[in-house]
Parts: C-alpha cells; sequence; structure tokens
C-alpha cells in the first residue's frame, strides 16, 4: 500500500465541468484547477495535467491508460474519479506507481435504477415509437389495434449483477409485478433474497433461457467484457428484450444488432454504448431500440452527491488518511 503522508494544500486538476456548487466548493478547499467548459481535455492537456498536480479528478471520458500514468509526474499521489466505474484507469499501473484510486460508489444507484425502470416499460409498450408518431402529425387517433405492445406484470425479470443497483432494480420490479431472477458472482444471503423475492441462478446461460427481460448491472472488468455475445444472445428467446445501462463494453453490438435485424429478441433499451458517442447507424434504423444519450445516473442530485464523495476522498487523502473509497486492484 502507498505511504500515506499529509498534503495540506494539494494541487487539484479537473477534467471536467462539474455542477458549480462542487467546483467553488473544491476550490476554496484545495488549490483547484477546474475545466470550466463542457468539453473532455485532450490527450495532450491530460499528459501536462498528470505531470503537474497531486490529485487528478477524471471522469468516464478520459482514458487514464498505463501510458498516460507512466508519464505522470511525481506528484500525482491521487486520481479521484468522479463516478463509481473505473474500467477507464489502469488500476494496475497507478498501483505500480504508487497512486492511490478513489471512486463513488453508492450515490447514483436510485437514479441508474430508476432509469432501468423506465427502460424496462418504454421498450415493451413502445413509448418511443409513440411519442414519435404523435411528433410527426401522422397519428390518426386510437383504434383496437394500434401501438400495441406487451405488459410487463408477470413477465420474468432476469438480473446480471446483484450489487446496489441491481438489487434496487429488483425493488422497482417487484412492483410492476415481475418475478425476479439473477445471476451473480455470489448468491446473496437467504434473508436478503426473500425480501427481494429473487431466485438465484449459478449458472448465467441456463438462466437465459428462463426470461422475458434481461438487464445488466455489472462492472466492466476483464471478466465481464463481452459477456453477452453471440453466443449468449442466441440464447434468448425470440420475445424478450435486453436492457443495458451499465456499460456498452458488455454487450457485443453486433451480435446484439444483427440479433434484432433479424427479429431474433423484441427489443432493447440501451443507456451505454461501446465507442461512445458513435452509435452504430444499423441500431439508429431500428423502430424497436430505445436509446438515450448514458443519462442513467443525470439527476441533479446524483451529481451533487458524486462531487461531495469526490471532495470527502480528497480532503481525507490530504489529511494523512486512507481514503474511505479507495479502489482496489482487484475491482476490474
Amino acid at each position: 500500500m502507498p505511504e500515506m503522508r499529509r498534503c495540506p494544500n494539494p494541487k487539484v486538476i479537473v477534467t471536467r465541468e462539474l455542477a458549480d456548487a462542487v467546483m467553488d466548493r473544491m476550490e476554496q478547499l484545495f488549490d483547484t484547477h477546474n475545466n470550466r467548459s463542457d468539453s473532455a481535455l485532450t490527450r495532450a492537456q491530460l499528459t501536462a495535467a498528470v505531470q503537474d498536480c497531486d490529485v487528478l479528478v477524471p471522469t468516464v471520458t478520459d482514458e487514464i491508460d498505463a501510458a498516460l500514468i507512466e508519464s505522470a509526474g511525481p506528484r500525482l499521489k491521487l486520481i479521484a474519479n468522479y463516478g463509481a466505474g473505473v474500467n477507464h484507469i489502469d488500476l494496475k499501473a497507478a498501483r505500480a506507481r504508487g497512486i492511490i484510486v478513489t471512486n463513488t460508489p453508492g450515490v447514483l444507484t436510485e437514479d441508474t435504477a430508476d432509469m432501468t425502470m423506465a427502460l424496462i416499460l418504454s421498450v415493451p409498450r413502445r413509448l418511443a415509437e409513440g411519442e414519435k408518431l404523435v411528433r410527426s402529425g401522422q397519428w390518426t387517433g386510437w383504434s383496437p389495434g394500434g401501438m400495441l405492445g406487451h405488459r410487463i406484470g408477470g413477465k420474468a425479470l432476469g438480473i446480471i449483477g446483484m450489487g446496489r443497483i441491481g438489487q434496487a432494480v429488483a425493488l422497482r420490479a417487484r412492483a410492476f409485478g415481475l418475478s425476479v431472477h439473477y445471476h451473480n458472482r455470489h448468491r446473496l444471503p437467504a434473508v436478503l433474497e426473500a425480501q427481494l423475492a429473487a431466485t438465484w441462478h449459478e449458472d448465467l446461460d441456463e438462466m437465459l433461457g428462463q426470461i422475458d427481460i434481461l438487464t445488466i448491472h455489472t462492472p466492466l472488468n476483464a471478466d465481464s467484457r463481452g459477456l453477452i455475445d453471440a453466443r449468449r444472445i442466441a440464447l434468448l428467446r425470440r420475445h424478450v428484450y435486453l436492457i443495458n445501462a451499465a456499460r456498452g463494453g458488455i454487450v457485443d453490438e453486433d451480435a446484439l444488432t444483427t440479433a434484432l435485424e433479424q427479429g431474433r429478441l423484441a427489443g432493447a433499451g440501451l443507456d451505454v454504448w461501446k465507442h461512445e458517442p458513435q452509435i452504430d447507424p444499423r441500431l439508429l434504423a431500428l423502430p424497436n431500440v430505445v436509446m438515450l444519450p448514458h443519462m442513467g445516473s443525470a439527476t441533479l442530485e446524483g451529481r451533487m452527491a458524486t462531487g461531495d464523495k469526490v471532495i470527502q476522498n480528497i480532503r481525507m487523502w490530504a489529511d494523512g488518511h486512507r481514503p474511505p473509497d479507495q479502489v482496489l486492484e482487484g475491482w476490474a
């Protein structure tokens, strides 16, 4: 573990524009250099930043890879990530340089679960298609066969990843009459399973063949990258809807798009993408896909709480203590 030393007035570089209150508070507490423009730093700017700061505050849009970390100056001792996911940071390279990495777990659980539930509702009920029809001016009024979708009550929801967000989705799903199935590395305690009325499936493939809606809530790491590939998509029945508000790299987008084009899946709700912000034109052309611009955590309350977590981690580290949200190398 890196040796903990006090750093009374650390130089902090923030790579993206955050909420004004968060940036103002950071400038009050530290020698903070905020990026007060809503645009990511270039690679050259990131390189210059890591060479001249004690603390870097990146976001998911910054690629903090081994080469960038290797180029860092000796001052850099803390990467205080603004967000829970750290798949954009090379944790092994940071550890090798004695750099602590922190994240902001827990603060976006409810927001992400709400958005997931919105997608679970919107895709089977064809809400996006209906909204477009009204805006087009081509809607001719109610009819018995118009815009028919499917109810979700009584359907089986499969959850991959039963951490904080997965559990929050399960609670919401119960209220809508869905039965809950889940695949997780470790089975939940029996009392928690009972509270969620959730059924554990040790074998992911076995669960995929039994559900009507699939939603993903696992971090992107070496184990989950490409987890839902062409083979596993083929295990899903034709009437299944796939929901992804986790990370784009968990799902093979090419295989998903092909399955949707060929009618081997009923639809998809996607808030994350493999090559954000670029989206496959084939997906854009599909009417049965609800597409969102990575907004699952986009609430003012969530952004403020994330900023507060970042500040807490920096303050603890600056005072010579281990930050509460230190990410261990095995996380990713």
